[in-house]
């Protein structure tokens, strides 16, 4: 693991502040945060489990890290729904949320909740929000864990739903759709 200071995982603030060595242990004492698209990608690369690289970039996108200490320890990227049925029905989806091995446990649900906060203030035509889980390497353990509600289960061909192709790196395992009202 890198951890000199032009890491990308270490925040560069106006001065730096030295480490004392600790790290956070409970998600409580991350802070969670607004931060560019740019920053979300390239720590996306570092850490997501099956899709590192994130393209359709469009619309109203909006970027979250978890951060401890000048440390990010996860990031999350939203955007309209890719499936454009779903598209102006007053839905915000979660494209991708990745997690440092070295964050603590319950992270990523403690990031769904006050995400969804967050969005709310920010975006207060967003009434629904919507993130799917590939079931080949996850549980869904964090949406049941933050209070969200499966949807929908899709089995998925190796073409996809329509017709357009899937990336190489795209499961073709089924996804659960999972939802919560804001």
């Amino acid at each position: 693991m890198n951890t000199c200071g032009d890491s990308i995982r270490v925040m560069h603030p106006l001065f730096q502040e030295d480490d004392d060595g600790s790290i956070p242990i409970s998600p409580l004492q991350l802070e969670i945060g607004r931060i560019d698209i740019p920053l979300a990608v390239t720590l996306n690369e570092l850490w997501h489990s099956r899709l590192p690289k994130i393209n359709n970039q469009t619309g109203k996108n909006m970027a979250f890290a978890a951060f401890y200490k000048n440390r990010f320890y996860a990031c999350a990227i939203w955007g309209e729904p890719v499936a454009r049925m779903l598209n102006g029905h007053g839905l915000y989806e979660l494209r991708r949320m990745a997690i440092a091995e070295d964050a603590p446990k319950n992270t990523g649900s403690r990031m769904l909740k006050v995400m969804r906060i967050l969005i709310r203030k920010e975006l207060p035509e967003i009434k629904r929000l919507i993130s799917y889980q590939d079931t080949d390497v996850h549980n869904g353990t964090i949406y049941k864990a933050a209070g969200w509600v499966e949807e929908n289960k899709s089995s998925v061909s190796a073409t996809g739903w329509n017709t357009r192709r899937r990336a190489k790196m795209q499961t073709t395992a089924d996804k659960i759709r999972w939802g919560i009202a804001l």
